[in-house]
């Protein structure tokens, strides 16, 4: 997709050009189980009290754990593991115990064999902790010799990856949910939030790489860079240079806006909303985590991967649950009619590296 003008794992992604798309952030329910644990019986969890069992419980394990992820329909966490004795303390702590048979450090293995021999522009690669192996999707610029070398690598690791195409092109495009613009294109906004006391909002790095001042869809200039990191990450800060009004809330393009309060990480299966100034508002699912996308533009590592569609323009926007903030949008391939794979940079990432809060 060509930019628009005017208004803890690894996985990696080439593009032959990136799609910048606008996320908002996510906000999570409430943290506590809905009932006392019981005994080898799997405890009904919100998406932020799953995320933090799982953080506690693959700690406490280490290697005995092989990724978690969070059942929508049942409301439990699921955790991988490789053995009876690490099953049995999953369930005294209330999650679910699967057995599998690829350990994280066999799947690490298998992502660190395709980045020395499959580092393909228009290639992405994350683990799926469901799947219980990584999940390489090729774009549609991905023909020839070079399908040919990436069909060989994934076949070489087995079970333990998986190939995939996708009809789409990946690229970062660029356009929070309402639409920033300067010389160099347009993105989203992301989230609005203060830093020592004085207003900022985060976007995406590319957008930030591209554009050094911005302006609201009126043309009124609100912001100048404060900081931008890409490739490597992908996030930009931009502070504020006007009076405009920043609440700390994602349009979500119906007359209401969503009000954000915090920030959360995200988890495999947690149902995400994404807001941007293209195609407004959709939702889906987190399908992988530390993902790493390998732009024609450089590498971004840590993203979060999802089935949330997006398009040129949507690029920093924001990705939340509830009223957390959760990502923002960075880059992937297809659109909102046929859909596709979207990435976001982690907004608890870009929080931290910038010394930011939502607020």
């Amino acid at each position: 997709m060509k930019h628009r003008r005017m208004p803890r794992r690894r996985a990696a992604l080439t593009g032959a050009g990136v799609a910048a798309l606008v996320a908002a952030g996510a906000t999570f329910q409430s943290a506590n189980a809905s009932e006392p644990a019981m005994a080898g019986v799997p405890q009904v969890l919100s998406v932020p009290a799953a995320g933090k069992l799982a953080s506690t419980l693959t700690a406490d394990l280490g290697t005995d754990t092989a990724g978690t992820y969070y059942d929508a329909r049942s409301k439990n966490l699921v955790v991988n593991v490789l053995d009876g004795t690490a099953a049995k303390a999953v369930e005294a702590a209330g999650a679910r115990a699967r057995l599998v048979a690829n350990s994280l450090a066999e799947l690490d293995g298998a992502r660190t064999t395709l980045r020395r021999g499959a580092t393909i522009p228009g290639t992405s690669w994350a683990t799926d902790p469901v799947g219980d192996k990584v999940v390489v999707t090729a774009d549609r610029t991905v023909t020839g010799t070079d399908l040919a070398k990436l069909t060989k690598v994934v076949d070489g690791l087995g079970g333990k990856a998986e190939l995939r195409r996708s009809h789409g092109e990946f690229k970062p495009s660029i356009a929070g949910g309402d639409a920033i613009t300067g010389s160099g294109g347009r993105c989203s906004l992301g989230f609005n939030v203060v830093k020592d006391g004085e207003p900022y909002f985060l976007t995406a790095g590319h957008c930030t790489e591209a554009v050094s001042t911005w302006s609201d869809p009126a043309g009124n200039v609100i912001g100048r860079n404060a900081r931008s990191s890409f490739p490597g990450n992908d996030f930009g800060l931009v502070k504020y240079t006007s009076d405009a009004a920043r609440p700390s809330a994602v349009d979500l393009y119906d007359g209401s806006v969503r009000q954000i309060t915090g920030a959360a990480e995200a988890t495999v299966g947690m149902k995400v909303t994404r807001s941007g100034s293209t195609t407004q508002v959709h939702d889906g699912t987190v399908t992988g985590l530390d993902a790493t996308v390998n732009y024609s533009e450089g590498t971004v590592s840590g993203l979060i991967q999802t089935d949330v569609c997006a398009e040129p323009g949507d690029s920093g926007g924001p990705l939340f649950s509830g009223g957390n903030a959760i990502g923002l949008t960075s880059g992937g391939s297809g659109d909102c009619t046929l859909g596709g794979e979207t990435f976001f940079q982690p907004v608890t990432e870009a929080l931290t590296a910038t010394g930011a809060r939502i607020g």
